[in-house]
């Protein structure tokens, strides 16, 4: 048996991602030439679901329009002359593909070839559809595939046509989207204003059948989810708890894999919510309309036996490839593992050094804030432009702490409670960086054991981590290249006099400031500037910058306190 089924040209691919390509390819499948679609996988949907288990030919017109019939009737002929003892044709439900093939059809017969139509038409917007009936939607891609299945069994072309119009009776779909679709060189095909959203439209651009506000995933799925079960309309699709569904989340075009994702787990938790039970799951691009930001819901009532046919392997390159075990059931939860409390949570005690480091946190994050549009504009011309930012929400994140909790007299605590601050309120690879170096600093200080040289070994030793860890060195243009010349000149530290110690801080700054002025000249080699062309980025790297900035408010604050 082999199958053949007209795709109406909704189905294309994504203009905006591989341009527009002619409707006419022809593919050499099975003994016949096909003549497809457009889609978003870059070939024709339906001739995307040409295989073995699938269809078997493929015919369209021109966008959003019927194919002639004499295309149908070739395709027809060149199925039944391979040896097809049957052919059958799926046709969703729209005026022209009922007129096109009909007539192909009868003059088919004509020839002698035994010839079916199977029209889907599952469409749940309407709640008393006109004489046209209700629509075929995606719920089209789930006939291909269980027909399919049977014809590779064996099955007859009577067999098949009665078993899909009892699987048709518990399929339903519905289409929401942000915007709508433009055949190409022509206008929108209707309007839709911003943070409007159109429930109920079909896959050629018509409109829908109501307008609303855009809400929330978990809004939209549970509105389209009551549209579709709602008893009161004619075209609902019963369903009640217990029952069990194989669900499509389809894109109808323009939706990220972000916006699929948070649909799709939205549309099984409202089904589980309601007692249903999610055999399977389909979330893609099945059945585009143009490059329409929107989405439609179909759910097919599935049996053990439908689930069989369903899961039955197919040769078809669009078919994904699915598991078979059921969607719901497979929920883990376990009780999270039992942390030590935060070190941004733990009673301290002050001492000695408790006032001063104080007052160094307080300049530093003082400093940070009035940078933050800075730090901002020098990262727009090599990043994302967001690092004042997040220097000054770690900043703002200390100054909260600072107003609750008292310094710990033991600088190795202090340390470790910002390594926990700048790690959760931070964020980003900055975060992580600052965490890391401030979490291996503290091990090198303690409450007896913080002079200059312990001091130098803790910012020597932090500065190493990040390099480990952040495979990043000195000359990669990053804060690397204002931090590293600073803690080598720190470790003269070590063998200092007191009296000389000011003098050896001071130098380190001026090389901090030095080296971050110096990134001026180089070419990144780590981060997201070393993404962008080398001559884009001229100024300094914002990272370096902060880093000197904060080298520099520790010297100031302590040459006020001496």
């Amino acid at each position: 048996m082999l199958l053949w089924t007209v795709p109406s040209c909704a189905e294309r691919t994504d203009r905006q991602r591989t341009g527009w390509e002619e409707e006419t390819h022809a593919l050499p499948l099975l003994l016949s030439t096909c003549l497809t679609g457009k889609e978003a996988h870059k070939f024709s949907k339906h001739g995307g679901y040409i295989g073995a288990g699938m269809l078997s030919a493929a015919v369209a017109g021109g966008v959003f329009a019927s194919p002639p019939p004499a295309s149908i009737l070739a395709a027809i002929l060149s199925l039944h002359q391979a040896g097809a003892s049957g052919v059958l044709l799926i046709v969703k439900n729209y005026t022209g593909d009922r007129l096109n093939f009909g007539l192909a059809a009868e003059q088919a017969r004509n020839q002698g070839v035994d010839v079916d139509m199977l029209i889907v038409a599952e469409d749940c917007a309407f709640d008393k559809p006109s004489k046209a009936g209700r629509r075929g939607l995606c719920g089209t891609v789930f006939i291909h595939k269980l027909a399919g299945a049977l014809a590779e069994e064996g099955c007859s072309l009577s067999q098949i046509v009665t078993k899909m119009k009892e699987v048709l009776k518990g399929v339903g779909t519905l289409g929401v989207s942000l915007s709508p679709c433009s055949v190409p060189g022509c206008l929108p095909s209707f309007d839709l204003p911003p943070g409007a959203m159109e429930l109920g439209l079909g896959i050629h651009g018509e409109p829908g059948i109501k307008r609303s506000k855009v809400a929330s995933a978990d809004e939209v799925v549970k509105t389209m989810m009551d549209h579709m079960t709602n008893p009161d309309s004619q075209s609902h699709l019963p369903l009640k708890s217990g029952d069990t569904v194989v669900l499509c989340v389809n894109n109808l075009g323009a939706l990220s894999c972000l916006e699929m994702a948070v649909v799709t787990q939205a549309a099984v938790t409202c089904l589980e919510s309601r007692g249903v039970v999610v055999a399977r799951v389909m979330s893609g691009s099945f059945m585009t309309s143009l490059e329409m930001a929107g989405v439609s819901l179909t759910l097919m009532r599935a049996d053990p036996e439908i689930l069989r046919l369903f899961d039955a392997k197919t040769s078809a390159p669009a078919w994904p490839n699915l598991s078979t075990a059921s969607v719901s059931g497979r929920n883990y939860t376990t009780e999270a593992p039992v942390m030590s409390t935060r070190p941004q949570d733990d009673k301290h005690s002050q001492g000695p050094l408790s006032p001063v480091m104080r007052k160094v946190l307080d300049k530093i994050c003082s400093t940070l804030v009035e940078k933050q549009e800075e730090l901002n504009s020098l990262d727009r011309a090599s990043g994302d432009g967001d690092c004042g930012n997040t220097h000054a929400q770690a900043a703002r994140a200390i100054q909260e702490w600072l107003q609750d909790h008292v310094v710990p007299g033991c600088p190795g605590r202090l340390l470790s409670v910002l390594a926990g601050l700048v790690e959760e309120k931070m964020g980003g690879s900055s975060g992580a960086l600052y965490s890391l170096f401030l979490t291996t600093a503290a091990g090198h200080v303690t409450e007896g054991r913080s002079n200059g040289a312990a001091w130098a070994t803790a910012v020597h030793a932090g500065t190493q981590a990040m390099r480990r860890y952040g495979g990043a060195d000195p000359g990669d243009r990053t804060m690397l290249d204002a931090l590293c010349p600073a803690a080598e000149e720190l470790m003269k530290l070590s063998t200092a006099p007191p009296a000389g110690q000011t003098a050896i801080l001071h130098a380190a700054v001026q090389k901090a400031a030095a080296g971050a002025e110096a990134t001026r000249d180089l070419t990144a080699r780590a981060g997201r500037a070393s993404y962008i062309a080398a001559e884009r980025v001229t100024l300094a790297d914002p990272g370096a910058v902060a880093v000197a900035a904060i080298l520099r408010a520790i010297e100031e604050t302590l040459k006020e306190e001496k």
